[in-house]
Order: C-alpha cells, then sequence, then structure tokens
C-alpha cells in the first residue's frame, strides 16, 4: 500500500515520543540538561557523518573533496531567500498555534522542542527516497529503517526537551506523504547527483541543529531551507564551478 512506510514512520515518532514522557517525567533537572547535551552531540556526528560521506571521494590511494562551492553557494543563497521569507518565524508560529491548540500554553519548551525535532527528523535523502520507493516500488523499507531511526531520536529529545518533540510527527507525515504522492513525477527527476547534493547540505543543516543543542546557540536552520531546493537544482546545471 503506496504510504505505508510513512504511517509506520509516523507511528515510531509517536511511539518514542510516548516513551519519552514517561521517561522523561521521571528524570531531575541536571540529568535532562546531561540528556539534551548527549543527544547534541549525537546530531553533530549525525549531521558530520553525512556531510563527509558526500564530500570525499577515494580514487586510487588520492583522497578528494566535492561539492565545497555547491554547498557553499547553496547555503548563501539559500538563507538569504529565507530570511527574506521568514521561514523560521512561520515554523514557530506554527508551533506556538500547536501550543495553544494541544492545551501546552505553560510549556515553555513547547515550540524549542518541536521546531529543534522536526528538522532533526525531517531534513535528509532517506525521507524522499524513501517515500519515492514505497509509491513507486511498494517498498516501504527505508522508512521503515529511518522510523526506528526517528524514535530512538525523538525518545531521547522528548526525554530532555519534552512533549513538543512529539509533534514533529505531523510535519513528517505531511512531507512524506506529499513526496509519496507526487512520486511518479519526482523518481524521473530525482537523479544520483541531486541526491548527493541533497544529502551534503541537508547534513550540514543537521550539523546546525547539533550546534544549537549543544551550545545553546539560535542558527535559524528555517531560514537555511531553501538551500535544499537550490543544491538540487545546482546538479542539474550544464557546468560546474
Amino acid at each position: 500500500m503506496p504510504g505505508l512506510g510513512t504511517i509506520i514512520n509516523v507511528g515510531l515518532i509517536l511511539l518514542g515520543g510516548i516513551c519519552g514522557l514517561l521517561f522523561g517525567s521521571k528524570l531531575q533537572k541536571r540529568y535532562q540538561e546531561s540528556l539534551m547535551a548527549a543527544n547534541g552531540v549525537a546530531v553533530l556526528f549525525i549531521g558530520m557523518a553525512g556531510a563527509l560521506k558526500e564530500m570525499f571521494t577515494v580514487g586510487g590511494a588520492v583522497l578528494s573533496v566535492q561539492g565545497t562551492m555547491m554547498m557553499t553557494i547553496s547555503l548563501a543563497l539559500g538563507v538569504l531567500i529565507g530570511e527574506l521569507l521568514q521561514i523560521d518565524r512561520r515554523i514557530e508560529q506554527f508551533g506556538e498555534w500547536l501550543k495553544r491548540k494541544t492545551g501546552n500554553a505553560r510549556d515553555a519548551r513547547f515550540v524549542e522542542g518541536f521546531v529543534t525535532a522536526t528538522f532533526t527528523v525531517c531534513i535528509g535523502a532517506m525521507a524522499i527516497m524513501g517515500s519515492i520507493q514505497d509509491r513507486v516500488a511498494h517498498d516501504p523499507s527505508i522508512l521503515i529503517a529511518k522510523g526506528i531511526l526517528d524514535c530512538v531520536i525523538i525518545l531521547v529529545m522528548t526525554a530532555a526537551m519534552g512533549k513538543g518533540c512529539i509533534f514533529a510527527a505531523i510535519p513528517v507525515g505531511i512531507f512524506q506523504g506529499l513526496i509519496t504522492l507526487l512520486a511518479g513525477f519526482l523518481e524521473p527527476v530525482i537523479t544520483n547527483a541531486a541526491m548527493s547534493n541533497l544529502s551534503l547540505v541537508g547534513s550540514v543543516l543537521i550539523f546546525c541543529v547539533g550546534i544549537n543543542l549543544v551550545w545553546d546557540k539560535k542558527i535559524r536552520v528555517a531560514n537555511m531551507l531553501p538551500a535544499l531546493l537550490l543544491a538540487v537544482a545546482w546538479s542539474y546545471l550544464p557546468w560546474k564551478i
């Protein structure tokens, strides 16, 4: 059944969130802070590993670096577009709306948890390729594997940041569901080069989420989202810088 992978993925996110709430409510604040720092380090390395995998290639005994120009230009132009559109503010406004509608108006970390968890589990090549494979080949295995990873990530995040993280299931369901619906059009367009660029820039964005978690910075990751589209567009240019 097309969409089964996304349904399972969303269900695993909810499962991880519920377990995180049950586990997190029993922890003292210092344990929650340590858990948050550990989770931030894990997100840093997830992003770093994804980026380095796409940047470094081995040819014989030579280690080469690729994609740095594409990454730099995509991020620079993407963040300008994102700042112009104020994507970060709009996502936070959606989080505030969710907080009110779900009766969590007094939860000071709801929006932070929602936004951070959303970017951690939404951005990445597995979401796109898994959704396309789910529709075209009727194979949800990639999304199931992603769901297992998301379950663990959301469990830890919810234990440290609260119930806002659970609602990351909503954008995941919408994003992957739309890709599944449009898979017939997207499959011929998404080339290996496009996926490589998407994975590289997406991993950098995940790394930025980790920076926010570990050092309590405020990198507006949402405003960098247009860089993903620019990275994909770059792969279709007849020339490369």
